[in-house]
């Protein structure tokens, strides 16, 4: 067998090993298909990124007009951009339902915590990368948000001055704070796809979670991927392409802020500063600790949470279906991040302030208490029950 003939073996074993005929869990739902839809967002997000880079300049005074050239002048320039623009919002949206499902359903449970642990780390990516990308038009938003942002790492005791002059390259948000955000923002989506690519490793490692949260290997029947559930992904790729199209081609705008239209200014503060909608659970929760460093750890927190998870929580029975308490918890917790996600867009003022505060401790109080004593409860009624 020559080279090419054998990587052309190699190739195929792995296609039909972990594509065509892995084996899948009988019971999987339309839940388990945001993943796939997940790493279909990232796709377009990195091939219309490679097409923007090749118009878009970054430097403060061309910055803003070579969005305008790409939206006016470029061959489906304003297609493009417009994809792209929505398309983060798309990404974030299947990244939290992923999220959520595997919440639910106890994917974060051994064997598979560090499958949980990869997709966060993903999700952290995620989220720097698309800050860096909210300052690359260099609207009101976009350079407002940028200092603002930049500036809490000066809260940081001893080193925070040398990062935000490091971030900054110098001593304010100016040109060359604009080429950092754009180099970092290429280069993310690239890295974001390699912890993709380890994230399937250990999923296909672990093997995939199911609705019932027992071991898939022993106790529920497998399918091949293929031909059964990837009509299911197929019918998922249809209802996704239709709500994305109608954002596109319809309302493409509905999702960003108007200021950001606006060409940055630095002499004049927009009046209250936001910014994307999938970071404003997290932007509350800064705002809502009056200290500034405090505010830092308690957001950098909780994100750190999603990797303390695993650790903090060991149920025996992993899905939510036949954990009632914990089903009731779980959907206390979306709601919370519903109510913060709606509070980070409000202005900093009663009753906001104070709603904002209690949504943050509940956050980290669903987390660090309620789950674990679920946990306790449950299994203690599940103890009774079987003595009985």
């Amino acid at each position: 067998m020559n080279r090419r003939s054998y990587w052309h073996h190699v190739l195929t074993n792995v296609m039909h090993n972990h594509l065509v005929f892995y084996p899948t869990p009988i019971n999987f739902n339309y839940f388990y298909g945001f993943g796939v839809l997940a790493a279909m967002c990232l796709g377009i997000q990195i091939i219309t990124g490679i097409f923007l880079a090749m118009h878009y300049v970054p430097q403060i005074d061309l910055a803003f007009e070579s969005i305008e050239h790409i939206m006016r002048d470029v061959n489906n320039g304003w297609l493009i951009r417009y994809i792209h623009a929505n398309g983060a919002s798309m990404f974030f949206l299947t990244v939290y339902i992923h999220m959520f499902r595997g919440l639910y359903y106890g994917s974060y449970v051994f064997p598979r915590q560090h499958l949980w642990m990869s997709g966060a780390a993903i999700f952290i990516v995620m989220t720097a990368t698309a800050f860096m990308g909210y300052v690359l038009p260099w609207g009101q938003m976009s350079f407002w948000g940028a200092t603002v942002i930049t500036n809490l790492f000066s809260a940081i005791p001893i080193v925070g001055g040398s990062i935000v002059k490091l971030l900054w390259g110098g001593f304010s948000v100016d040109n060359a704070t604009l080429n950092r955000m754009f180099s970092l923002h290429y280069l993310l989506p690239f890295v974001i796809a390699g912890l993709v690519g380890v994230h399937i490793i250990l999923l296909h490692y672990s093997g995939s979670n199911n609705p019932l949260g027992t071991n898939a290997g022993s106790t529920v029947d497998k399918i091949p991927f293929y031909p059964y559930f990837y009509v299911k992904d197929l019918f998922g790729f249809l209802l996704f392409g239709i709500l994305f199209s109608g954002f596109v081609f319809f309302y493409p705008n509905t999702l960003g802020h108007p200021d950001n239209y606006i060409q940055a200014n630095p002499l004049s503060t927009p009046a209250h500063i936001v910014p994307e909608w999938y970071l404003l659970p997290f932007y509350a929760i800064l705002r809502s600790i009056p200290d500034k460093l405090g505010g830092v750890v308690c957001m950098g927190l909780a994100l750190i949470t999603l990797f303390i998870l695993p650790v903090i929580s060991r149920p025996d029975i992993r899905s939510a279906t036949f954990r009632p308490i914990f089903k009731l918890l779980f959907w206390v917790i979306v709601a919370n991040c519903c109510l913060l996600g709606w509070l980070g867009q409000k202005v900093v003022e009663p009753p906001f302030v104070l709603l904002g505060r209690i949504a943050t401790v509940m956050y980290f109080v669903s987390f660090f208490i309620l789950i674990p004593a679920t946990e306790y409860i449950e299994f203690k009624l599940l103890k009774n029950y079987n003595n009985n």
